[in-house]
């Protein structure tokens, strides 16, 4: 994504800075963000480190914004319009090149979208500091919780092959995020880098999902690999003995 004014940089900082602290007041990781707004992991930390030229289209970011600010129980909607509102004057500038200059002071649109933004983070994190240590220990413990089971799941002992069990095996022409349910259960969910092959078994039935379908190679009980998808694409499919 290309900054068309010099000024527009800070002030996609000033947006991207309130969604990270509002993330961290949470104590919510970048990956959890990926994860629940289905954001490429390399996208995120691109907003987070104001590394705007390895974006997509300004249409694509602001709904990145969008999500995030959701993530975080923000205004979603009064994020993505500030985010417009910066590149949409940007555009009527353009246009008023032509235009007679006259001596009105005029002030960009975008700037009372920042201000009342500014202010709107402000509030929220005052809110959040102020609420109760019982809370932030609440969420540890739960988080603690998802730890153990993960931990409890990878370290169950491989029960024998059967032959009435489901297989599914991917391998990767690209990165892409994957989440992967056994029986019902998440077994792994994260990033899968191009090359990487990752091979899952079930009882009963096995859930794909991909937020890049055509990066990812699926051979279900042994059989022939196929493209799981279009690129870009977001796709889940179940796999049961009959697939």
């Amino acid at each position: 994504m290309k900054v068309l004014k010099e000024g527009q940089q800070e002030q996609l900082k000033e947006i991207i800075g309130c969604l990270r602290q509002a993330r961290e007041e949470k104590s919510i990781s970048i990956e959890e963000i990926a994860n629940q707004t289905l954001i490429r992991l390399a996208f995120l930390y691109a907003l987070e480190k104001g590394q705007f030229e390895q974006l997509p289209e300004p249409v694509y970011v602001q709904g990145f914004i969008r999500r995030y600010a959701d993530a975080v129980n923000l205004d979603g909607n009064a994020f993505a319009d500030n985010f417009g509102a910066i590149f949409l004057s940007e555009k009527s500038s353009n246009l008023n090149q032509n235009v007679e200059i006259k001596p009105d002071i005029h002030i960009p649109l975008f700037v009372p979208y920042l201000l009342l933004l500014i202010a709107a983070c402000s509030g929220l994190f005052q809110i959040l500091n102020l609420q109760p240590k019982a809370e932030s220990l609440s969420s540890k413990q739960k988080s603690a919780a998802v730890d153990i089971n993960s931990f409890a799941i990878a370290s169950t002992p491989a029960l024998q092959e059967e032959a009435n069990q489901v297989q599914v095996t991917l391998e990767l022409k690209d990165e892409s995020w994957v989440r992967i349910k056994v029986d019902g259960k998440t077994e792994f969910t994260g990033n899968l880098k191009k090359g990487e092959r990752k091979t899952w078994t079930a009882k009963k039935e096995l859930t794909v999902r991909s937020d890049n379908a055509g990066a990812v190679l699926v051979s279900a009980n042994q059989k022939e690999a196929k493209a799981f998808g279009n690129p870009d694409e977001v796709k889940e499919a179940t796999f049961t003995i009959k697939s």
